[in-house]
């Protein structure tokens, strides 16, 4: 079972949960009443869409021989840990899952969520497993600003007040850049292996130093989303409580950390993105 648990990648899951937090406690700034049933639902289904992706990434790259050499965490096919079968039928247990708990929440509130879910699907699969990747050639962070940052923060508001809010859509940003950040040093610290064996990620296209300043950038512009967002309410000015760590991280990426030195870094990034969605959350409910 631990192998099973650590093939989920629990660290990745704050990155499904953050979003779902910031949309679900935006609720708290109208008249309307909360759903606890729908933000249950809501969070289901992206913590079992992360899951899903990362088993299905693990099968994809474990089977084309992308993950034989890997800093990061250990992978179930590349490392025989289990059968690529094994694996790819738990990823699409949990896209099952996530269709099932989706298909609830739309029977709730709108029909709408269920093409919205099947479109998340496909991509969670097509991220590296069909014949031609989009994770492969440069996409994976404007897929994960899409699905992890606007789709899950304002889907989850929608499950609230079966609305599309332009001020859902500002909060779902800094969740946007914040997912592509984990994404981009992620990314940088595989660029020289996936140089290798021709995964055309935007680290490998943008180069070593582009790729650290993007990675900065995303940092930046979650900071810059939050401000903006003070006309909402003028405690999300809170999040300027987190610049320390912003520029801890930002400063280690730009001195030059690779490989394993970067893996604290991912995590203190992960951290950085859910503490940024509990104070953006306290900020709606204040």
């Amino acid at each position: 079972m631990k192998k099973w648990i650590d093939g989920a990648r629990p660290r990745t899951l704050p990155a499904a949960i953050a979003p779902v937090l910031v949309g679900t406690s935006l609720i708290a700034t109208t008249d309307l009443a909360f759903q606890w049933l729908n933000a249950v639902l809501a969070l289901s289904v992206s913590l079992l869409l992360q899951i899903g992706v990362n088993y299905a990434n693990d099968y994809s790259d474990g089977v084309r021989g992308t993950d034989e050499v890997r800093v990061g965490p250990v992978r179930l096919t590349a490392s025989g840990l289990a059968k690529p079968q094994a694996v790819k039928n738990a990823a699409y247990l949990m896209f099952f899952l996530a269709a099932v708990f989706g298909g609830l929440l739309a029977l709730r509130t709108s029909l709408i969520l269920i093409f919205v879910g099947a479109i998340a699907i496909v991509a969670a699969w097509g991220y590296t497993g069909t014949s031609k990747p989009y994770g492969y050639m440069g996409f994976g962070e404007l897929s994960v600003f899409i699905f992890f940052g606007v789709v899950a923060t304002m889907g989850s508001y929608f499950a609230q007040s079966e609305i599309i809010s332009g001020r859902a859509f500002l909060v779902s940003i800094p969740m946007g850049a914040l997912s592509c950040a984990i994404l981009s040093i992620n990314n940088l610290r595989d660029r020289p292996k996936d140089a290798l064996v021709g995964k055309r990620t935007v680290a490998v296209r943008l180069g070593d130093l582009r790729a650290r300043a993007l990675f900065v950038t995303l940092l930046a512009f979650a900071h810059l989303a939050s401000a903006v967002a003070l006309f909402i309410s003028p405690w999300t000015l809170l999040t300027l409580l987190l610049l320390p760590l912003t520029l801890s991280i930002a400063k280690s990426v730009l001195k030059g950390a690779v490989g394993v030195e970067l893996i604290p870094l991912l995590g203190k990034t992960g951290r950085l993105q859910m503490l940024f969605a509990l104070l953006l959350s306290l900020a709606f409910i204040i």
